[in-house]
């Protein structure tokens, strides 16, 4: 059995492999370069829970990055608790065929409450004041506090946000470094997601994106070079390609239109009540999860369907038979999934004025907001003198003072590059790169990748 570590490269296809990314041409040059048919839909937890089930969403549930709970009547984003995705794990089923076979996991998602040996996940800490203080958790517990004596805090601004960067993705690459000399795990998951920040602030076609993937590469070249100094097999894989956008599409303001949204008055902001609403949608990326209240109004549903299917910028529209032709309703999901056409993306916002958006809307909020926010990458152009607003904050909140980071503008039109749908071309398609010489035998499927790694681990050929 060969000790794996799979490096998770957010973003990379084949097309942004060349001139930048010496170590990974290298890499691929000597292994084997194939494509993957992404999970649809093709975001961050969806993809994930493929890979590491072999199940499509019907099968592990994770239909999005975030989906309407019925139940509670509420939208919940960016959970992290592994008992949400149902199937057997990629290490549960190693674990059952290789005696002392352990796993290391290092952010990647839904990494709490894991049956993983060793993990390393983001987890703020939430104060009876209304304070949040950055910090991370691991299992066994005892790893956090000594990872973060040799490496530093993590430096969760540069995770996501206006300040996301390269720190956050050198910290991991250093923290996978770390288990290892300690631990040596079987296999090793290692998230980088560094491409994924300035793909969708200034979209693939920006020269910048040729900076960021020399740094990525950096980082990968080190990883490589340390994890094979070690006997321990390499594989590269990433889970969607990120296409340029220009036209975000508002479903919640086209529903309000309608009449159909909830809106509460809350000290002067308007709140989305999606328990009230007749029918609203959970927007993410270029995929939105339509939910229709009222499950017995085929008149309604008869409605929504045409109101969608005429909206610019929304490509198709499966009901609940299409998508389970397509093996990815589960319970979570919508009515109706929503499909972006390819230069669009689905943006959350429901109000018609900003002066009446919600508190949380202008601030950093991965779990308030009702749907996907990539405004959260940037600070507000409006603002002069965006270090002053922020010292400001930080000065009151030393003083114990309830305050908003309020920087994140409420302009979707700065956004240039996102996914969730499939891409046309193929060369927009997530990668997968092993040590072993020669082709893949063509791309594969996003539910295949599972057993791919399996296989890399056992030595069996791919």
């Amino acid at each position: 059995m060969k000790r794996t570590a799979i490096l998770n490269i957010v973003g990379l296809t084949r097309r942004l492999i060349g001139e930048a990314t010496p170590n990974l041409a290298r890499f691929a040059a000597g292994g084997s370069l194939g494509t993957v048919r992404p999970a649809f839909p093709a975001v961050t937890c969806t993809a994930q829970a493929t890979y590491l089930t072999g199940l499509s969403p019907a099968g592990h549930g994770i239909v999005a990055n975030g989906w309407y709970d019925r139940e509670l009547a509420e939208v919940h984003f960016w959970k992290q608790s592994n008992r949400l995705v149902s199937g057997k794990k990629l290490w549960e089923h190693a674990r059952e065929s290789v005696p002392g076979f352990t796993c290391a996991n290092l952010f990647w998602w839904f990494n709490r409450y894991s049956s993983v040996d060793f993990s390393v996940t983001p987890r703020p800490v939430y104060c009876a004041d209304g304070k949040k203080v950055f910090d991370i958790t691991s299992e066994p517990l005892s790893i956090a506090p000594a990872i973060k004596r040799d490496l530093g805090e993590f430096p969760f601004a540069s995770f996501w946000g206006p300040r996301a960067g390269i720190a956050g993705s050198s910290w991991i690459a250093d923290a996978a470094k770390w288990i290892e000399e300690r631990h040596s795990p079987s296999l090793n998951l290692v998230y980088l997601p560094h491409l994924d920040y300035n793909l969708q602030r200034l979209g693939p076609d920006s020269p910048e994106i040729q900076n960021d993937l020399r740094r990525i590469d950096a980082i990968a070249g080190e990883l490589i070079a340390f994890f094979e100094s070690r006997g321990v097999r390499v594989l590269i894989l990433s889970e969607y390609g990120i296409t340029a956008v220009n036209q975000p599409v508002f479903l919640n303001r086209l529903f309000r239109q309608r009449g159909w949204l909830a809106i509460k008055d809350e000290l002067g902001r308007e709140i989305l009540d999606c328990g009230a609403s007749r029918v609203f949608a959970v927007a993410d990326h270029q995929v939105a999860h339509v939910y229709v209240n009222d499950s017995g109004d085929a008149a309604l549903h008869a409605d929504v369907r045409s109101t969608l299917e005429q909206e610019p910028g929304v490509e198709r529209v499966l009901d609940r038979d299409a998508q389970m032709a397509r093996g990815i309703w589960h319970a979570r999901s919508g009515d109706f999934l929503a499909v972006s056409a390819p230069r669009a993306w689905f943006c959350y916002y429901y109000w018609d004025d900003d002066r009446r958006a919600p508190d949380f809307a202008r601030t950093v909020d991965i779990h308030r907001k009702p749907g996907y926010d990539p405004a959260e990458l940037f600070i507000d152009p409006a603002i002069r003198f965006p270090h002053l607003r922020a010292a400001e904050f930080l000065l009151k909140k030393k003083l114990g003072l309830r305050a908003l980071l309020e920087v994140i503008p409420l302009d979707a039109s700065l956004v240039r590059g996102s996914h969730g749908r499939v891409p046309e071309d193929p060369d927009d398609h997530p990668v997968i790169i092993s040590a072993n010489g020669g082709d893949l035998p063509g791309p594969i499927d996003a539910s295949d990748v599972f057993r791919f790694l399996l296989n890399a681990y056992t030595g069996r050929p791919d």
